[in-house]
């Protein structure tokens, strides 16, 4: 008798795991497909058509075209400017001689300059102020170099402190340590990149003569 409630009770355990087996099975195949990776189960993209996109035809800009020249300001590229004005020995407020983008002979003065040094987004769009790293605080600017005033300027770099002269930066002209650190591209100094050497323009500077009427 006990026998046969062990082969019944057997008998149903094992019909059941079967059943469980084969349904599982059932399922999985309905979802999966016969592949283990079960690409049939992963949930499809809704895709909206796109249009085709149509061709423009707005004209290339033309790069070759130079701005036109207004006859009472020069243009020059800035970093030229600056060596100029070591050319010339730095003066403070008496002008200084320059030749222009278009061959006149025009003059300006440190005041004209000095906005290369203390203005950001001059340089160029995004560019940082010169002085946001070469400032008056002997502590933390760069170089030792103080690039917000004239006499900072021409106290040179390397310095002390701020009651002290350090090394010559205009000497030499465009030799001169400040035109050469503005004309030669330094990407490992933060703020020296090549945008500085690649013909910035500045309106700046009146010409020396009247330009000559066409006859």
């Amino acid at each position: 008798m006990q026998d046969d409630v062990r082969k019944t009770i057997y008998s149903a355990l094992i019909i059941f795991v079967v059943g469980v087996t084969l349904w599982v099975s059932i399922v999985f195949i309905n979802a999966c497909g016969f592949s283990l990776a079960c690409n049939k189960g992963i949930t499809k993209t809704e895709r909206t058509p796109v249009p085709t996109l149509q061709p423009a035809f707005m004209p290339a800009a033309d790069l070759s075209i130079q701005p036109q020249t207004n006859p009472d300001v020069c243009r020059v590229a800035a970093a030229e400017l600056i060596g100029a004005w070591a050319v010339a020995n730095a003066p403070e407020s008496e002008p200084f001689p320059f030749t222009d983008a278009d061959g006149r002979e025009c003059e300006a003065t440190f005041a004209d300059v000095q906005p290369l040094f203390v203005e950001p987004n001059f340089w160029y769009n995004g560019s940082m102020s010169c002085v946001s790293c070469h400032s008056a605080d002997m502590t933390l600017s760069l170089a030792q170099l103080d690039l917000t005033s004239y006499a900072g300027i021409t106290s040179g770099s390397r310095r002390a402190d701020t009651e002290s002269k350090g090394t010559d930066i205009l000497s030499g002209g465009t030799s001169s340590l400040l035109y050469q650190a503005l004309a030669m591209s330094n990407a490992e100094i933060p703020g020296h990149t090549a945008a500085l050497t690649q013909g910035f323009f500045i309106s700046v500077g009146k010409p020396l003569s009247a330009a000559t009427p066409a006859p």
